[in-house]
């Protein structure tokens, strides 16, 4: 049903970003961290920063939801890198989720932009579904979406402000989810320990979290096959990317029936494609700012960075529980052995990727006085 949905609203905002054409992010002011890349942008969304503060206004203002209790930062909290500490979802109406709250750090390179669906490709796109989705429902406009339209055009600033951002278009769907995208797309961290030690700082890196770096690296945890490159994550696309990286991944969680099974409804890649060897694939999520995004896994079905080190080193979750591999697991996952001091080296790693600067900087929090 998820599928079905998103692929009904894909048809509302412009399909630049998919059709291949010219990128229209190189001319902003994105005052990248060293070693970034400039953020693919749509053709039909090019970057402002007055389309960003229309976006910023729009992520936190409760108006977005049908019955004014939540806004996106409800379930996307700055000082969580965006993410809420839940354990799912919690929508407008009271409607448990089946899935974790995702992080936005850095979701501007991201190549897909749910859990597990490859359609999702742009965050105009994405924006869609806490909107108007209804399997399950988040801010919950569903077909109301002329409700949302008309609510913002009787509210004289953002009025004035789509009228200059948006010339001879107003106030529309389409403009909406351009102005969030915009907003999201300057969600970028890269300030973190790591990032200062991998710039020639090399005090800013414990000793023990130098030798976590190693284990990180290491062929023996294959942690860095799928969390990467600039942003720790294998899902990766930017302005310059020929073929954008949109892996998933099956890491053992589940093994309901012994071939593999998660529990229904569930069960990741397959519930888009219908492919029986996506059973348990899902979208391996960047690990910066992962000490402040609690609980982990599509399910938040792990509660620490010390319970996940541990399901990996186990082999997976399910494997613990049966004595058993998946058989539709990923062949990275296959377990290990860590002494109390690695895994203490492996954890302050992990806690070097925190990036205190991104969880408090004032432009990216409430427009809105408390």
């Amino acid at each position: 049903m998820r599928a079905l949905v998103v692929s009904s609203l894909l048809v509302v905002t412009g399909c630049g970003a998919a059709m291949g054409v010219p990128d229209a992010g190189s001319g902003y002011d994105w005052k990248l961290p060293k070693g970034f890349p400039t953020p693919k942008v749509p053709d039909d969304n090019p970057m402002t920063a007055e389309k960003v503060q229309l976006g910023r206004k729009l992520f936190y203002d409760v108006r977005l939801s049908k019955n004014r209790t939540q806004a996106c930062a409800t379930c996307h909290e700055q000082k969580r890198a965006f993410t809420d500490g839940r354990m799912t979802g919690l929508g407008s109406t009271g409607e448990a989720h089946p899935r974790n709250p995702q992080g936005l750090t850095n979701v501007a390179f991201n190549a897909t932009l749910t859990w597990a669906n490859p359609l999702v490709t742009t965050l105009e796109r994405q924006a869609l579904l806490p909107l108007l989705g209804e399997h399950p429902v988040e801010l919950g406009f569903g077909s109301n979406e002329a409700e949302l339209i008309s609510r913002l055009q009787t509210e004289d600033d953002y009025a004035t402000r789509f009228a200059q951002v948006f010339p001879g278009e107003g106030i529309s769907l389409v403009t909406i989810t351009r102005a969030l995208a915009a907003f999201e797309r300057v969600l970028i961290s890269g300030n973190s320990p790591w990032d200062k030690y991998s710039a020639g700082d090399a005090s800013a890196l414990s000793d023990s979290a130098k030798r976590g770096l190693t284990l990180f690296n290491s062929e023996t945890l294959e942690c860095y096959h799928c969390h990467a490159g600039f942003n720790f994550a294998d899902s990766v696309v930017h302005s310059g990317s020929a073929t954008p990286d949109a892996p998933f991944h099956n890491t053992g969680l589940y093994n309901l029936d012994g071939n593999g099974a998660y529990p229904t409804g569930n069960a990741g890649l397959v519930d888009v494609t219908g492919r029986a060897g996506d059973m348990g694939r899902f979208r391996a999520p960047s690990l910066r700012n992962a000490t402040v995004t609690a609980p982990y896994m599509h399910d938040g079905s792990i509660a620490t960075l010390r319970d996940v080190i541990t399901h990996y080193a186990q082999g997976g979750r399910a494997k613990r529980q049966t004595g058993m591999f998946s058989p539709l697991q990923s062949d990275l996952v296959r377990g290990f052995t860590l002494s109390t001091q690695e895994t203490e080296d492996l954890l302050a790693f992990l806690t070097a990727l925190t990036d205190d600067e991104f969880l408090t900087k004032p432009e990216l929090a409430s427009p809105f006085p408390p």
